[in-house]
């Protein structure tokens, strides 16, 4: 068959038979999360495998990209300053997880690539693989790659036949090891704050991450960070004398950053921002594009933060349709502790979650919590580091409220799409677990949790729900028509890409 008769939707099922099963990632899990020694070698045999080698690569011109906190954001704010100094540029940008289009994740000049094309170049890819099935090792190298190896080759394909002048890889998990570090000689290579994330419970350190974080640091190539804890920047510092960077630069906030108002709401943007913009500096002199020093900071610079997008990260949202039109979306797919603590630094701020100073009292809104978290993560820790920063807000805006008081209802689902069990085909995962699926096993526990912190909770607003769509559902018949609501939902980004795809707002948020 040949590729133009194969649909998006075929290109998307053949990619799901590539995800690893609950079962497979409890054992991971189990194991410990060693790192498989291999993973650079078997990644650079699939790109071989159809038709190219590490050095091809090259000719993307890569600005790679990792950290715990703010890599995507940080991505995203460098793309966009690279396509408003540059605009006849073609622009190549490689992120995940996806929301609510897998295509979302390969974007040129800012826009997911069509679903023509992401089926085109899909299945070159894939039947390449097919056709070239000679492995080194076949008993220990699957014949096809899993997942996220696979979207990151694609990546490499879609953006070598687009020919594109600038490539933005975010790096998936870590960086040493990851699938993305396989090109020999990016411009320029950053990393945006670490931080202790879901990983440390498995006995990772600060060190370990930064070790695997410093892995995207190549010979010859420019190494950048920001401030880290002190843990964190001696191994840095390390890593990039090790393995030969040109140099290494902490940057600094630069002077007018902060009174740009950031297309990124949230205060930690600017940190993130800072990086964007001296990895896009020395990228732009590096092509030749702007001079090695620009003070002040360029127009077309301002420009780009100022029009950053980047979906389901401390976005706003008005309901588009008119029938719930006084119900406000927020959606933060944090999926930390730290990030957490960013999100609510974000929600429970005047005219965000709270009043503003000029807004009478009796317009509180109708606040409602929607959260999900991957299974194995402590359900007390995160909705405890939830309460604590949403109680350190009030006080510090002089609120009366209470954070045991602040939400009105805390809905606990599953990140399943429809009510019939359904997923939406992009969002179906095979990872959740049996006991998720059929026993809400990981709902039930966060619900437990809520009501041993809030003890005074009415029960008969806390609710565990089977889906995204019973969520939207609960929200519509909550929310009444005289009075606003703010709906926050946080914890996962899958649970906010399932909320855009359920309630309609595909339209006015991506």
């Amino acid at each position: 068959m040949s590729t133009e008769t194969r649909t998006y939707r075929e290109a998307v099922e053949c990619l799901n038979t590539l995800q690893s099963n609950a079962a497979t990632l409890e054992a991971v899990r189990a194991a410990g999360v060693r790192l498989n020694p291999n993973a650079i070698p078997e990644m650079i045999e699939y790109l071989q495998r159809i038709g190219y080698e590490p050095d091809h690569l090259n000719q993307l011109n890569v600005i790679h990209i990792t950290g715990t906190k703010g890599k995507g954001s940080t991505s995203a704010l460098t793309d966009s300053i690279l396509r408003h100094v540059k605009p006849g540029w073609k622009v190549g940008l490689y992120t995940s997880p996806h929301l609510v289009a897998v295509r979302e994740r390969i974007r040129i000049n800012g826009k997911p690539i069509s679903e023509e094309d992401f089926a085109k170049y899909f299945f070159e890819v894939w039947d390449r693989l097919k056709a070239n099935d000679v492995r080194k090792d076949p008993d220990t190298t699957p014949s096809m790659p899993g997942y996220f190896r696979y979207m990151t080759l694609l990546a490499y394909h879609t953006f070598l036949r687009l020919k594109v002048d600038a490539t933005i890889l975010e790096v998936g998990i870590g960086g040493h090891s990851d699938s993305t570090n396989i090109v020999p000689k990016p411009v320029v290579a950053g990393v945006t704050a670490l931080g202790l994330d879901h990983t440390s419970v498995l006995g990772k350190t600060l060190s370990d991450i930064a070790w695997q974080k410093g892995g995207i640091y190549k010979e010859g190539v420019p190494a950048l960070t920001v401030n880290q804890p002190k843990e964190g920047m001696e191994v840095l510092t390390e890593r990039a004398a090790t393995l030969k960077a040109s140099e290494f630069k902490v940057v600094s906030l630069l002077p007018g950053l902060s009174s740009i108002k950031l297309g990124l709401a949230g205060e930690h943007q600017v940190q993130n921002a800072t990086l964007a913009v001296e990895m896009a500096r020395i990228f732009l002199s590096a092509q030749g594009a702007i001079p090695a020093v620009t003070e002040p900071l360029p127009e077309a610079f301002v420009r780009g933060l100022e029009n950053t997008k980047w979906p389901g990260r401390c976005q706003t949202v008005a309901d588009p349709d008119p029938a719930h039109g006084s119900t406000t979306w927020y959606l933060d797919g944090a999926h930390t502790i730290e990030s957490l603590d960013y999100c609510i630094q974000w929600f429970v701020h005047p005219g965000v979650g709270i009043p503003s100073a000029s807004t009478a009292t009796s317009e509180r809104p109708l606040r409602v919590l929607v959260f999900n978290c991957t299974n194995g993560r402590s359900g007390t820790s995160f909705l405890g580091s939830v309460l604590a920063k949403t109680s350190a807000q009030l006080a510090l805006y002089g609120s009366t409220e209470t954070a045991e008081a602040f939400f009105d209802h805390a809905i606990f689902c599953n990140n399943v799409t429809y009510a019939d069990g359904g997923f939406k085909s992009d969002l179906n995962s095979v990872g959740m677990s049996d006991a998720d699926l059929k026993h809400l096993k990981t709902q039930k526990e966060l619900a437990e949790a809520w009501k041993e912190l809030v003890p005074a909770f009415p029960g008969e607003s806390v609710h565990v729900l089977a889906s995204i769509e019973d969520a939207v559902k609960i929200i519509r018949k909550l929310s009444p028509a005289d009075r606003p609501a703010s709906v926050l939902v946080t914890g996962s980004l899958h649970l906010v890409g399932g909320t855009i795809e359920v309630a309609g707002l595909s339209s006015v948020a991506l």
